[in-house]
């Protein structure tokens, strides 16, 4: 059977459509802006006297952002230089109004034809244009205020950027998030001293505008065409509509378009009409729709185009209603979104989620333009210019949709307190959910493209989420026919024992403090009792649903490798396993393959294995672990004869978990790290199998950590051995990365196990799900995802295969006694199920034994589950 994938034709012929743009995944954005609730340092100039500065002195500017006025009598002003040292302290005296300024003269140039408007106070310090640090101390020597910028040593989190001699940096409008990256611009120096009035505060009507404002310059100009604005550093002013505003989530601004613009679609040569403003009042006191009068900095902020720095915002009247601009096809390059960046915007085609990683994260959801999420290049293409083509096809298809804030639901407090946008069980966003569009967007450009919505999106049912999206989470595993079903689960670090037992292991915490998982310990799973029952839950739902006879089962803990519990017998964590299958199941429905007694010196503490099903298969003869040379870095293949029940045929499954792509040396090839160690892998296998089990159908299954057309892949196929569920399933994808889907997981048959082969396929309960889902999230945000049932199980989705092997029954000249748990959760070994008889006879298809009759010995210790 030949199929030709439609994702493989899709991306092909969307190869040829290459652009340059670098779209961002995940946006670290403006901190969230809090008004002062102190005096500040307001504005900072070094460049005083230097040549071509029009000021003739150094200053600083601070800020009274409250609604009292405020002594600094016996305050300290420090200049630190660029390695933190304390160059010039000076006492101030006197006070701040309210709202108001108050203007600190320091050290004067041989440049410059402009004197200062009347100082505040007289200081002496010969301040650096580029770097340097301003310190504010109370009388009591407490540091009140601290701005670093340029190279200096001394900052709040981060140094605001570098001014010079004819530029200055500023606050934007008094708030104060404690670093001076997000807090100041570069911008024309504009000193204020306490003659010259007050700014508005947050909740406080602005005074009219000063006469002194330049001419008003059209959105369009301030723009420019290409992705610099030709004014950036200038102080302009300018009109527009409101379109959008953010007075919650850090974003603390306004979105304008120029009166009576948009609706007519543009060029790539064409400027856009509309720009960010930077000013938490107007966020907080304007309402789209309004007309508005701005006064500000004109900045690059991470690619976005802003008016920033002292801003100011007045309502005005007589403004034409802007239109949204109709979007038939997502623009391609960056030029062709420029031309809108900042506008409303309406997109009427048709757009597919390929990334939802971010989402518990940054509350974007990454969205791929037509009807398919966005496969890996090497899933589809050969590793090279190939796939090089499909992905520079993927980014010009590829835009995010944000949540109208800059919020960290992992780190930030109020973050934590909201629920995600989007998200719910009955709209999961899903990798490959196809989205429309209800209400215009923003084209906003913050480290990357983005649609954004008009306000800040909060729940999955708030009034500014711009879309309506479905459900397409699977009811049941694929339809694969035949009388036995084998199946492959990567179960996502399944560990007995637990990250609290374990000396000086850390956890990952939830959003109250409370672990959840390890974090970088011998031990990769669950850090507590409850933690891992969450996670055990999922797992046993997830495969008892799979409806198969047999599971390879790829990262269970290898319970022999846990150094600080010594003596566990190496299938320890499979049996709890086992246990906790039966145990949901209601009856002795599971049972494990045992380790063979001769196992590879210095395994991972990771491990494959297989479990099947009582009655339906029988285990023939003993498992072998391949123990090449190949595998030094990986888990080494597991090998099985089985039998199924009334049959007198027998097939060979063998479960794989080829070396990551995370670490290792990189080749260059754009198959990611370890990709010769996984080729000499597949190497070893194929010629290992293709030996040892000439005469029987030989099933290889597992995690391979290769994509379809990487070397590996191709590998094991060249040796004679055909992927069924590519070719039953071409469109299934087993995980996500980086917003791009493909499978690692695979089911390859030789020729005679094709032959039995009745259907294939990969069920898509893990995958494709937000990580939101998973049981190490639980709790990160106010709303609880988890859930017992199957549907975030792991991050690899199950694969599984249907053949038929049905003959008339006869008794086998071997079996495996069944192994079954020696202990389940919360439960005695006199609880638990005996195993089956087997029946007796050593005829082992490999050269290995196995310790066929044995079972988990009485008295182990509890594993905390």
């Amino acid at each position: 059977m030949t199929t030709t994938s439609r994702r493989v034709l899709a991306s092909l012929a969307a190869a040829s459509c290459s652009t340059a743009m670098i779209l961002g995944m995940v946006e670290p954005v403006h901190a969230d802006a809090a008004a002062a609730d102190h005096v500040v340092i307001n504005e900072v100039y070094g460049g005083g006297g230097n040549a071509g500065a029009t000021w003739t002195h150094d200053f600083v500017e601070l800020l009274n952002p409250t609604s009292s006025d405020i002594s600094v009598q016996g305050w300290a002003l420090e200049y630190l230089t660029a390695q933190g040292k304390v160059a010039n302290t000076c006492t101030l005296q006197g006070s701040v109004k309210a709202g108001g300024y108050f203007l600190i003269q320091e050290a004067k140039g041989n440049g410059g034809n402009t004197s200062l408007p009347t100082p505040d106070a007289l200081c002496t310090a010969s301040m650096s244009a580029t770097q340097g640090s301003v310190r504010l101390n109370n009388a009591s020597g407490a540091t009140l205020d601290l701005v670093g910028y340029g190279a200096a040593a001394a900052v709040e989190t981060h140094a605001a950027p570098a001014p010079s001699s004819t530029s200055s940096i500023s606050r934007r409008d008094g708030t104060d998030t404690d670093d001076n990256s997000s807090d100041f611009t570069v911008g024309d120096p504009t000193p204020m001293n306490s003659g010259s009035g007050s700014v508005p505060s947050a909740t406080a009507t602005p005074t009219p505008s000063s006469p002194a404002n330049p001419a008003q310059i059209p959105i369009s100009q301030i723009q420019g065409v290409g992705p610099t604005s030709p004014m950036v550093n200038k102080t302009v002013s300018t009109l527009g509509v409101v379109t959008a505003t953010y007075a919650t989530g850090g974003y603390n601004g306004i979105y304008i378009q120029t009166p009576g613009s948009g609706g007519i679609p543009k060029k790539a040569t064409d400027a856009s009409d509309g720009v960010f403003v930077y000013s938490p009042w107007a966020a907080s006191n304007v309402k789209v729709g309004d007309c508005v009068a701005v006064k500000g900095t004109v900045t690059e902020y991470h690619d976005l185009t802003e008016i920033g720095g002292n801003t100011r915002v007045d309502r005005k009247s007589g403004c034409v209603a802007v239109k949204p601009t109709n979007l038939a096809t997502l623009p391609a390059t960056d030029a062709e979104r420029e031309a809108y960046e900042g506008m409303l915007v309406r997109p009427t085609s048709g757009y597919t989620i390929t990334n939802n990683y971010g989402l518990n994260q940054y509350g974007q959801i990454g969205l791929a333009s037509g009807d398919q999420p966005l496969y890996q290049g090497t899933e589809v293409a050969l590793p090279g210019k190939d796939a090089e083509s499909v992905e520079a096809a993927n980014i010009a298809k590829y835009i995010n949709l944000d949540d109208g804030a800059s919020w960290n639901f992992m780190t930030d407090a109020d973050a934590k307190k909201s629920p995600l946008p989007y998200l719910s069980q009955d709209t999961p966003m899903r990798i490959g959910t196809h989205v429309e569009f209800t209400s215009p967007v923003i084209m906003d450009q913050r480290f990357g493209w983005n649609f954004q919505p008009i306000g800040h999106v909060v729940g999955s049912d708030s009034k500014f989420s711009p879309i309506k999206a479905g459900n397409n989470r699977p009811a049941n595993p694929p339809a694969v026919g035949g009388n036995v079903k084998l199946g492959s689960f990567n179960v996502l670090s399944y560990f007995t024992d637990l990250g609290q037992d374990e000396p000086n292991c850390k956890p990952y915490v939830d959003r109250e403090g409370t672990p959840i998982s390890a974090n970088s310990c011998l031990v990769r799973g669950a850090y507590t009792p409850k933690a891992f029952a969450d996670q055990q839950a999922k797992i046993v739902t997830a495969i008892n649903g799979l409806g198969a006879d047999v599971v390879s089962l790829e990262e269970v803990e290898n319970s022999a490798q846990i150094t600080w519990h010594r003596g566990q017998p190496r299938d320890a964590s499979l049996a709890n396993l086992v246990g906790a299958l039966n145990k949901a199941a209601g009856s002795t429905v599971w049972a494990y393959v045992p380790s063979p007694i001769v196992v590879p010196p210095n395994e991972d503490v990771i491990r494959s294995a297989f479990i099947y099903k009582v009655g339906k298969v029988s285990p023939i003869g003993a498992s072998q672990i391949l123990a090449d040379p190949a595998f030094s870095n990986a888990r080494q293949p597991l090998a099985q004869r089985v039998q199924p029940a009334g049959s007198k045929r027998t097939f060979v499954a063998v479960v794989n978990h080829f070396k990551s792509k995370g670490s290792g040396d990189d080749d260059g090839t754009g198959q990611g790290k370890s990709n010769p160690s996984r080729l000499a892998q597949a190497r070893a296998l194929t010629g290992w199998v293709n030996k040892t089990f000439a005469d029987d159908p030989v099933f290889m299954l597992g995690d391979f950590n290769a994509y379809a057309m990487e070397d590996p892949i191709r590998a094991i196929k060249d040796a004679g051995f055909s992927e069924v569920v590519e070719e039953y399933d071409p469109d299934a994808a087993s995980y996500q990365f980086s917003g791009r889907v493909g499978s690692l997981d695979h089911i390859f048959a030789n020729g005679k196990a094709y032959d039995l082969v009745t259907g294939a396929g990969i069920w898509d309960i893990n995958g494709a799900e937000s990580v939101a889902m998973q049981y190490s999230r639980r709790n990160y945000n106010v709303t609880d995802f988890y859930t017992t049932s199957r549907f975030g199980a792991s991050d690899h989705s199950p694969a599984l295969v249907g053949f038929s092997m049905q003959a008339p029954a006869s008794t086998p000249t071997a079996s495996v006694r069944p192994s079954v748990s020696a202990f389940t959760p919360m439960s005695t070994v006199s609880d638990l199920p005996s195993a089956p008889a087997s029946q007796p006879g050593a005829a082992g298809m490999v050269a290995a034994t196995s310790e066929n009759d044995r079972e988990i010995p009485t008295g182990l210790p509890h594993t905390g589950v």
